[in-house]
């Protein structure tokens, strides 16, 4: 599992360091249940939510992934026919 953190406060990544390694900033890696996966992600919105999050998982999909998105909404995972892109706005997308 990878998370990337935006604007997150020091207290949330020191919480998340305690279940996955930090090798950059903001970039979270870890080898996780699914249990704990969605927990922390649940913990992530709650105490988080004027930050940007994205997760990616491996999932039983065509790719082998899941993403997960939250917050800063200028990068989203959009389904095109199972096959994830992600669609860059230079403005928040209204609406999202």
């Amino acid at each position: 599992m990878i998370l990337f953190l935006k604007r997150a406060d020091p207290s949330l990544r020191g919480e998340l360091s305690r279940w996955m390694i930090e090798p950059q900033a903001g970039v979270f890696v870890g080898n996780i249940s699914a249990l704990v996966r969605d927990k922390l992600w649940d913990y992530v919105r709650e105490e988080a939510p004027q930050a940007g999050a994205m997760m990616l998982y491996g999932a039983q999909t065509e790719q082998g992934f899941t993403v997960r998105c939250a917050g800063d909404d200028t990068r989203r995972p959009r389904d095109f026919d199972g096959l994830t892109l992600v669609e860059y706005a230079r403005e928040p997308i209204p609406g999202r």
